[in-house]
């Protein structure tokens, strides 16, 4: 399993790092913090005003994954670059999102 992605009961717990009002949306990559945590890398075109950002976020990896958006919820980062999704009940499908979301 992918180090961005942690399973948490039946949920995953995925670790993005989200770069606002990008040229290009886009999911990929990994980045890592000075404390040695992993997180992926994700860009949407939208403004990190009212939570536009989080929103196109979670719609992108949605799409992505091919799960409902309802599906996903912000952990924590609503005003940060660094976000935790929650992906609910789809521990069992970890195996298939490392492989969706580090394919570039």
């Amino acid at each position: 399993m992918a180090r961005f992605l942690r399973i948490d009961g039946a949920d995953l717990l995925l670790s993005i790092r989200l770069t606002p009002k990008a040229a290009k949306e886009s999911i990929g990559g990994s980045w890592q913090d000075e404390k040695g945590a992993v997180w992926l890398q994700a860009s949407v075109r939208a403004v990190p005003e009212k939570g536009k950002a989080n929103a196109a976020l979670i719609q992108r990896i949605a799409k992505r994954l091919g799960i409902a958006p309802k599906d996903i919820t912000l952990e924590s980062g609503d005003t940060s670059r660094l976000k935790r999704l929650r992906l609910h009940g789809l521990a069992e499908d970890a195996a298939r999102i490392t492989e969706e979301l580090e394919r570039t």
